[in-house]
């Protein structure tokens, strides 16, 4: 099988290959998906710049979702399963035209559109782990989503607004911001042109939030936890400023002082709230709940209550033109990459 290698830190341009390896063989409560595309995400990003520590060694194959159909089951599987056709995750792998996985890591999707499956796995069970597992949204409860024009930021404001919040979301251009206006947020933040943290506190007055969902950390921490109130919370699930930063482990300490010091004690005395999330560590540690949040956002996609936006197309051979997209911060919605040749 074809497989699209990570060989070289830095310029995406770089630092993909191509390559000819093995298909896989699943091993006993493992599954083999035949792929036929697979999602981007921004910890992509991270990893091909050396900034995540979760990223196996080069050479490597990333990709934590795919699309496609069952072909093969482990020693013991279901075999009624085979031939079905699901959405995925993958704990790295995903970059090639077969995938192994785990069962649990896996949810039918019947004639779904592929590229509208690959936003369901990463970022769509992201935000309803964060949103409905993590946190209990009540109606009119203020909230903050940064990058909302992303893929997370479209299934937290749609998830949000499910549950009848106040949503207030930060995007940096005016088409983002029409963007996330029709996915239902009720204040849209151009970050680039405006402290978003004075701008909020126009319009909440002495009101604060219930909640962050912040994926850019750095010097935005200190701000969201001065806009949550008591019993507020910061929940973290990435670090985009310290990407395209040049200066090595000086950027990244710059990084950490930005968000200053936290001491427990203080975080009592408020009565706020910081929550980290890291998706490859729940599916390590708790796969019945990543197998339960994915059986719920399948659901609720068939249903229509979520709507997932694909907002770029890519072939396998341009790989790195996709990972441009996603970095320059350009894309709106979910980059999903197909075996077969499309357009953009």
């Amino acid at each position: 099988m074809k497989a699209i290698h990570l060989v070289k830190k830095g310029n995406a341009r770089q630092a993909f290959e191509m390559r000819e390896v093995q298909k896989p063989h699943p091993k006993k409560g493992e599954v083999l998906i035949k792929v036929e595309c697979f999602g981007l995400n921004y910890a992509d990003v991270m990893a091909r710049n050396g900034l995540y520590r979760e990223a196996p060694p080069m050479p490597s194959v990333l990709g934590y979702e795919v699309v496609g159909t069952i072909e093969q089951v482990g020693e013991g599987g279901d075999q009624n399963i085979v031939g079905k056709r699901v959405v995925a995750f993958t704990r790295f792998g995903g970059y090639a035209e077969y995938a192994v996985t785990t069962e649990l890591g896996v949810s039918e999707i019947g004639d779904m559109d592929a590229g509208v499956a690959a936003c369901i796995a990463t970022q769509f069970v992201t935000a309803y782990y964060m949103a409905y597992e993590c946190l209990n949204i009540f109606e009119k409860d203020k909230i903050l989503i940064h990058a909302g024009a992303g893929g997370v930021g479209t299934a937290l404001i749609q998830l949000c607004k499910l549950k009848g919040a106040e949503v207030f979301a930060t995007a940096g251009s005016d088409e983002k911001l029409a963007y996330i206006k029709k996915q239902g947020a009720d204040h849209a933040i151009n970050y680039r042109q405006n402290d978003y943290a004075i701008e909020m506190q126009k319009v909440m007055g002495s009101d604060r939030l219930e909640a962050t969902f912040n994926p850019i950390a750095g010097s935005t921490f200190k701000k969201d936890m001065s806009l949550i109130g008591s019993g507020g919370k910061v929940v973290l699930f990435g670090g985009s400023e310290r990407s395209g930063k040049k200066w090595g482990i000086l950027s990244t300490l710059n990084f950490v002082r930005k968000m200053g010091l936290m001491i427990p004690i203080g975080l009592m005395m408020r009565s706020k709230s910081v929550l980290g999330v890291n998706m490859l560590k729940i599916g390590d540690n708790k796969p019945l709940v990543l197998n339960r949040c994915l059986s719920e956002v399948v659901k609720m996609v068939k249903e229509g209550q979520l709507n997932p936006h694909v907002g770029a197309r890519f072939s396998a051979d341009q790989i790195a033109e996709a990972h441009e997209l996603l970095e320059n911060r350009s894309s709106i919605g979910k980059v999903v990459v197909y075996w077969e040749e499309v357009g953009i």
